[in-house]
């Protein structure tokens, strides 16, 4: 077994680092039901501030988030336009059907990126047989996209023909925080186009759990109500929400580093026959690959890879991921970019 393991299959994978297992060890806590836990108000303001919103609210999960603000968003039997593979609709576990009644209509885009020009006149008349169209989901940055980064000028496009008829918008920011490192646009910035906007700790930034959503105070009040329904009421949750703001403060700019170490791993992948880059430009900390049939399965450079000690995600029979977060050094980007130039080309030979 390799002494130390390179994990690239995802960014929720990182351990908290010690500054952050002080700083949870160090929380003020209370009842977060009750309002009175001073770490979660803390972070709340915190996120509100940075996203430019009157409100905002912690909850356990990207998903939940997700979640709340389509429910709050929406009445049973509403329609909600998103980007066919978005992680709303792909990665939740059928989240707006089940939860809120709502049904998705996807809209296939170049790598999770849509134009205005694409979602004219997917807007339902109003008539007693058909669904109401009302929410726009986008994706910043787009896992299935390859982590790119949705342009800011089809983003105010698009916000100004949905408020334009009288829709709303909301953002799944997960990783909105490498958005903004890798093009300096302040966060609040690439929240102004949206109604609701979620943001999430326990990816990039490194935390063990936790994600917040943010809104109009209004909004932000319906959606605590809806997060109690989905089971989301924390109490002494601050030690969490004391992880999020170390993170805030200690885990941002750094995501640059995870960004160069994407780029230096996406080198590899095209020095290297049989594997393609999909997209071929990596932008942010994602990488996902097409893999060349002769060279196998996914699941067979993944074993390839494995016996190196690097470890990837298979998404698909002839589709891998990488990740690269916090817990990647420079070294480790290094070696696992080297045993992917030197390792897997003998797959090749070996099957010839």
């Amino acid at each position: 077994m390799p002494e130390h393991w390179i994990d690239l299959r995802s960014d929720t994978v990182t351990r908290p680092t010690p500054g952050m297992r002080a700083a949870m060890q160090a929380a003020e806590v209370g009842d977060d039901v009750f309002g009175e836990d001073p770490t979660v108000n803390r972070l709340q303001e915190r996120v509100a501030e940075l996203l430019g919103k009157e409100a905002a609210l912690f909850v356990p999960s990207g998903t939940m988030s997700n979640q709340i603000c389509i429910r709050a968003h929406t009445q049973p039997g509403d329609e909600m336009l998103c980007e066919a593979t978005c992680h709303v609709y792909n990665y939740e576990a059928g989240g707006p059907a089940v939860l809120s009644g709502v049904t998705c209509r996807c809209i296939e885009g170049d790598h999770g990126i849509l134009d205005v020009s694409q979602l004219e006149g997917k807007i339902r008349p109003i008539n007693d047989h058909l669904v109401r169209t009302r929410l726009v989901s986008l994706e910043n940055t787009h896992n299935r996209g390859g982590g790119r980064i949705f342009p800011l000028e089809k983003i105010e496009a698009i916000a100004d023909w949905a408020h334009g008829h009288g829709l709303v918008m909301h953002l799944d920011g997960a990783r909105l925080w490498n958005a903004s490192v890798a093009t300096g646009i302040p966060l609040n910035v690439w929240a102004r186009p949206f109604d609701s906007v979620s943001v999430c700790f326990s990816k990039g930034l490194g935390a063990p759990v936790g994600s917040a959503l943010a809104g109009s105070r209004e909004f932000v009040t319906r959606c605590r109500r809806i997060r109690k329904l989905f089971g989301g009421g924390m109490r002494q949750a601050g030690v969490l929400a004391a992880a999020a703001l170390y993170a805030l403060e200690h885990h941002v700019t750094r995501l640059a580093d995870d960004h160069r170490h994407a780029r230096l791993l996406a080198e590899a992948i095209a020095d290297t026959p049989g594997l393609r880059l999909d997209p071929p430009r990596v932008e942010t900390n994602l990488i996902w690959i097409e893999v060349d049939p002769e060279l196998g399965t996914a699941r067979d450079v993944a074993a390839t890879l494995k016996a190196h000690g690097i470890l990837v995600h298979t998404p698909g029979p002839q589709t891998l991921r990488m990740c690269t977060h916090l817990d990647v050094t420079a070294a480790d980007a290094e070696r696992a970019a080297d045993t992917i130039r030197r390792q897997v080309p003998r797959r090749v030979r070996v099957a010839g």
